[in-house]
């Protein structure tokens, strides 16, 4: 087994038929997905990341796929094309924003599809307090999980940018903890998931956010920054790479860049984030 050097991670929000900021189309993103199941890439969990981190072998064309903030669209339109190839992700949800009641459709299945708005539509929708018509429910995660598509972790409770809401950096720290205890405990109540990962609203994280993290039980942060994961790097500052509407040749040209220390480090530091 030819071992990997460093574990490239993808970010995606949406898999959308409704066009917008941070979303992939459907048939893109089914391409994208089929394009690198067919080229031999392993798409690994969190704990196999952190593992590797240690020290740990993974085998060559080992990737992660992320998800953030657990939109309905990626039980609808993703999962099922995860399962398709047999695929998995992980997804950072917001636990305050996931939802109660039976599991809706997703592609495939015999039944009329949920509307799924575009990005702005979604949050203008959290904003209302109607976070169920664009937001996962508990049931849908269970699906997503029993199938082995996608794991789930943290993306705080309630997605709130603490730093433009608090001035007081007591009282910012005192509250980021609540609603990370919260965020863990939940996880564990709803899915029984322990969960050590954890990734920043926006990308947004200072030392000061990262030892309460620590005090929280997250062992591992991940980042929007694009960093090179390879054995001994920093478990607090994980890079990942944003996912676009985009042949999937693009895809795979990246991560084989941030498969490579050398060539991943040299594009981070001369493209920035």
């Amino acid at each position: 087994m030819k071992p990997a050097r460093a574990i490239p991670v993808l970010m995606y929000h949406h898999v959308s038929p409704a066009p917008g900021l941070v979303t992939v189309s459907p048939g893109c993103f089914r391409a994208q997905m089929e394009y690198l199941a067919r080229d031999g890439w392993h798409a690994i969990g969190c704990d196999d990341l952190a593992g590797f981190l240690d020290g740990a072998p993974l085998p060559a064309k080992s990737f992660l796929i992320t998800f953030d903030d657990g939109y309905l669209d990626n039980y609808v339109h993703a999962y099922p094309v995860l399962r398709e190839f047999g695929l998995r992700a992980t997804i950072f949800g917001v636990t305050g924003w996931i939802g109660e009641g039976p599991a809706r459709a997703a592609a495939g299945d015999a039944a009329a599809l949920p509307e799924c708005p575009d990005h702005r539509g979604c949050k203008a929708a959290i904003g209302r307090g109607e976070a169920d018509a664009v937001m996962l429910r508990w049931s849908e995660a269970e699906r997503m999980r029993r199938d082995g598509c996608c794991e789930f972790h943290s993306h705080t409770h309630s997605h709130r940018r603490w730093d433009r809401e608090i001035a007081d950096a007591g009282e910012r720290r005192r509250l980021l903890a609540g609603d990370l205890a919260q965020s863990r405990g939940t996880l564990s109540a709803r899915l029984g998931v322990d969960s050590r990962h954890l990734c920043w609203p926006q990308g947004y994280y200072d030392d000061a956010y990262l030892d309460i993290a620590r005090a929280a039980g997250f062992t591992h942060c991940y980042t929007t920054e694009k960093r090179v994961n390879r054995s001994g790097a920093d478990p607090l500052r994980i890079g990942r790479l944003v996912a676009k509407e985009a042949p999937p040749e693009w895809i795979a040209r990246r991560l084989r860049w941030f498969s490579s220390p050398l060539v991943g480090g040299l594009y981070a530091r001369l493209r920035g984030n």
